[in-house]
């Protein structure tokens, strides 16, 4: 209706003044139709948008964002750093906990992968809830490692002890120190539980039910906080999951 009274009657003033009239009856009108209708077209994009994150097969969610680095670089099963890596029938758990570790590069988020400690080849199973990395025809698990793309990054040992960031990368044979994580540099800053971790970021501890986030470059972001639950046969208080069929 707006394109007619415009084209309609040539270019006479008459005709101008009509238009102008036509346009401004007609801005408030689709004023009004946008404001009316804002809840439903934000509905629209929420639906026509990807999700930031879905659930996992541990029952914690992953985020949809890079992965820092592939878990293929992980050892063939060589001791390091105090780390063992057992097969099956030779695993004994005695402790068993969970952390949550995040990395920011420059402010964007960033993933860690599923397998890390868990050598090659892994057996991967596939869910509704995503893919879970388990001990495969090579049967051996390093005492630190993750099975999925969420963050959880199990300790499964024969005994109670202090285990480290620095632990967790060289299984995964990631560098990491004060200006590197993984194929990251920069400037390092590690948040534990809300707290800014002084000196090297390999001794930070992994400990029970904790979220570690790793800032690496600028700008540095205010620690997210993240609350979590383990589930399913790797999930908390269970002894193992070495064997475990998600």
């Amino acid at each position: 209706m707006i394109e007619s009274e415009a084209t309609g009657e040539g270019s006479t003033g008459e005709s101008s003044g009509a238009t102008r009239h036509g346009l401004r009856r007609a801005i408030p009108l689709l004023l009004v139709i946008v404001l009316a209708g804002g809840s439903g077209l934000g509905a629209w994009l929420s639906v026509g948008s990807p999700r930031a994150s879905s659930p996992g097969p541990e029952g914690v969610e992953v985020r949809h964002v890079p992965t820092l680095a592939a878990a293929s670089s992980t050892l063939k099963g060589q001791p390091v750093a105090g780390v063992t890596c057992q097969t099956q029938a030779g695993e004994v758990v005695k402790y068993h906990i969970h952390s949550y570790v995040r990395v920011y590069v420059n402010g964007a988020e960033r993933r860690l992968p599923a397998g890390i400690g868990i050598t090659r080849p892994a057996l991967l199973e596939h869910s509704s809830a995503g893919p879970f990395y388990d001990v495969g025809l090579y049967d051996c698990l390093y005492w630190v490692h993750t099975h999925a793309y969420d963050g959880i990054v199990h300790v499964e040992a024969p005994t109670k002890g202090t285990f480290t960031l620095g632990q967790l990368f060289a299984v995964w044979n990631q560098p990491l120190s004060a200006h590197r994580v993984g194929p990251a540099t920069g400037p390092v800053v590690v948040f534990e539980n809300g707290r800014r971790m002084p000196g090297d970021p390999r001794s930070v501890p992994i400990l029970a039910h904790s979220v570690i986030q790793l800032d690496v470059g600028g700008p540095v972001v205010a620690f997210q906080p993240f609350a979590y639950k383990v589930t399913g046969a790797c999930g908390q208080g269970t002894n193992s999951c070495s064997t475990a069929r998600n």
